[in-house]
């Protein structure tokens, strides 16, 4: 057997790189006089195929190796890293890190505590299915949607993997580990009718093999939705603009949620004063039924991790119960400087960046109204299944947000799909409009990632079907 792959610590201590021993005296070193602060060693894998048009259009792998040394005294935080596995290169880092703690008397915070929980597999994915089944797979998902509807003129798929090995090393010896497995396959089908075309999209993921996706049921299901995605758009008319009820589907319509409100739940944002929920905690800032919740403990999803970036166990955070705010994400130093207990969303992208509270699963739970019931309760309005790009304003919570497959509701039922329009609105109001909350809870296939502060890191959304009164709808329709 591979001693890599039996033993992942090699691939931090294997010949000629580092020294367990050395390297806590390091970190010990370093840290000493600083209030936190970790080494945060990772070696990471990544592969990517593209297929369009039915041939192979990109194939590419990568591998990447270092670490990053954090230290923080109050509010300072000092932060170094290198893709050089290297007593020498940790101690050019100490010497940043050194910068922040000059005149600062800390004592350093307690280490997180540990957990056996394994949210996920060891398995590295890109090792169990070959290159040419992979190839093969796409192959097979272009011809199946070629087959399905003769207006289908395009067809693209990728299949995207990697596979994270991180160790994060404490001031007083404290070491945690955490692999990291994770997988998505996207499906985009271009259809044509009468000279007019549209384009549909779906996608699925989450910390686990290949083997996941490569069931037919699984790829189909892909194709199935994208294909519908893009016919239901060709018949698509414009859209109406103004102020109207709006039905938000299950699942990935969550998006707007995480966006509009789950940036301003997190704790940095609160702790500067920055957020529309800062100072809030007790008061109503939503309808009563309405509970949102942070959760990275979710057992293969992509948001999900054992234990964040800094080590400490993830978990289910109320943030919002019943319209109350209960409370916020929150990494280590946010938590120290509020006085409380960290969450489990330090997150970073990589070794090469610094973590920073961030979401990783979230959404709004689910009640006891049918669907069908609230859909029938809309006398006029939009119903918005799925979402694309969007753009918020986190200090003011207001947010633009298109749909991608949206229809018109007239006297309770679904109409015309219509075609341009955009949600536009303000995140914290947004939950005091919420006037109906659906059964039917579900997460996003997996494919979601969520950018803040320049870091792009994997997040999960969801919420059920919801009915939001006095929405702004930008349209289309003259």
């Amino acid at each position: 057997m591979n001693s890599l792959l039996s033993d992942p610590a090699l691939h931090f201590y294997g010949d000629g790189l580092l020294d367990p021993g050395r390297t806590e005296r390091l970190v010990a070193d370093a840290l000493h006089g600083c209030d936190d602060g970790e080494l945060f060693l990772q070696y990471a894998v990544s592969e990517s195929f593209s297929f369009d048009d039915g041939r192979l259009k990109s194939a590419s792998y990568d591998s990447q190796k270092g670490f990053g040394l954090r230290g923080v005294a109050g509010e300072m935080t000092a932060f170094a890293h290198a893709n050089e596995l290297s007593d020498a290169a940790i101690r050019r880092a100490a010497e940043t890190v050194g910068l922040v703690k000059s005149g600062h008397a800390g004592v350093m915070s307690g280490a997180p505590v540990r957990t056996n929980a394994r949210r996920y597999t060891d398995a590295n994915p890109l090792d169990g299915v070959d290159f040419a089944r992979k190839v093969a797979l796409m192959q097979t998902i272009d011809a199946a949607a070629r087959a399905r509807d003769p207006r289908v003129v395009q067809v693209s798929a990728s299949l995207i993997g990697s596979w994270s090995v991180v160790e994060i090393v404490r001031a007083d010896g404290q070491r945690l580990r955490d692999i990291r497995p994770l997988v998505r396959l996207n499906v985009q089908i271009v259809a044509e009718q009468n000279g007019r075309r549209e384009t549909g999209v779906h996608g699925m993921g989450g910390r686990y093999l290949y083997d996941a996706l490569f069931e037919p049921g699984k790829w189909n299901e892909a194709i199935d939705i994208a294909l519908a995605n893009a016919l239901v758009n060709l018949e698509s008319v414009d859209a109406p603009a103004g102020e109207m009820t709006v039905v938000l589907g299950p699942g990935w319509p969550g998006i707007l949620l995480h966006e509009a409100v789950g940036h301003g739940l997190e704790g940095d944002f609160n702790r500067k004063g920055t957020s529309a929920f800062s100072g809030r905690v007790g008061e109503r800032v939503a309808a009563p039924g309405v509970t949102v919740v942070d959760d990275g403990s979710i057992d293969n999803r992509r948001g999900s991790l054992t234990i964040d970036d800094e080590g400490t166990p993830t978990e289910r955070t109320v943030l919002i119960e019943d319209g109350i705010l209960k409370g916020y994400m929150q990494d280590r130093l946010n938590a120290r400087l509020m006085g409380v207990a960290p969450t489990g969303n330090g997150r970073r992208e990589s070794f090469a960046h610094a973590p920073m509270p961030r979401m990783t699963n979230t959404f709004m739970m689910g009640d006891t109204e049918d669907p069908g019931e609230i859909l029938r309760g809309v006398k006029s309005g939009i119903y918005a299944k799925s979402f694309g790009g969007g753009q918020v304003d986190i200090t003011s919570g207001k947010f633009v947000f298109s749909c991608t497959e949206a229809y018109k509701i007239e006297n309770g039922r679904l109409g015309a799909p219509v075609k341009g329009a955009t949600l536009i609105g303000n995140g914290p109001d947004v939950l005091t409009r919420v006037k109906a909350i659906g059964n039917d809870l579900a997460l996003d296939e997996g494919v979601g990632m969520c950018g803040k502060g320049g870091q792009s890191v994997p997040a999960g959304v969801g919420q059920p079907t919801l009915l939001v009164e006095g929405l702004t709808v930008g349209g289309t329709a003259a």
